[in-house]
């Protein structure tokens, strides 16, 4: 595999926070960061898809997909090198594979589908779409909540990866996922 697509070794548990688009996800993150005194880091897919949008008023496209996943890998690896114990990652490989297979019916890269293959997270936080979604420059599905949920869920059954289902208002879902995160300690 090629260097920009191998996950650095550590001992710190990788947490995600998984979920379809406005689910609260950077939210949780951050706290989450802030609880536990260590490092989270952002979705590359947002800063990277605003430049696009900002620049050409085009959306994301397949060619993107793949350097989404080397930028948000690229990122987790930097944030790697001073987490203490826990790396929330808001995002992963896995939410660009349920994106891809949405948007683009039924594609995914096989680079990526190798990388999701592969790559190592200890858990998942799956939020549900049980809070108000927020419009933005980037957002497409609002009517599809549920159809992304069920998406994102299935796609961790599948791939029989341990993760929590995360519900409720903030601090409801803080409290659901820091008790998941010190069961995994």
């Amino acid at each position: 595999m090629e260097k920009s697509l191998q996950q650095q070794a550590s001992d710190c548990l990788r947490i995600v926070i998984y979920g379809p688009e406005s689910t609260g996800k950077t939210t949780l993150a951050k706290a989450l960061a802030k609880e536990y005194q260590t490092q989270w880091v952002p979705e590359f897919a947002r800063a990277y898809l605003q430049q696009k949008w900002d620049d050409t008023q085009e959306v994301c496209n397949k060619e993107d997909l793949l350097q989404i996943v080397k930028g948000q890998l690229a990122a987790e690896n930097q944030a790697l090198t001073t987490a203490k114990g826990l790396l929330f990652c808001d995002t992963n490989v896995l939410v660009t594979q349920v994106w891809s297979e949405t948007h683009f019916e039924g594609y995914c890269d096989p680079k990526i589908r190798t990388c999701a293959d592969t790559f190592h997270y200890d858990h998942y936080l799956l939020t549900d779409i049980d809070v108000p979604w927020k419009a933005d420059d980037l957002r497409d599905r609002p009517q599809e909540r549920k159809t992304m949920f069920d998406a994102f869920k299935a796609l961790l059954v599948e791939k029989k990866v341990s993760y929590t289902l995360i519900t409720g208002a903030t601090e409801a879902r803080m409290v659901q996922a820091k008790n998941a995160i010190n069961n995994l300690k």
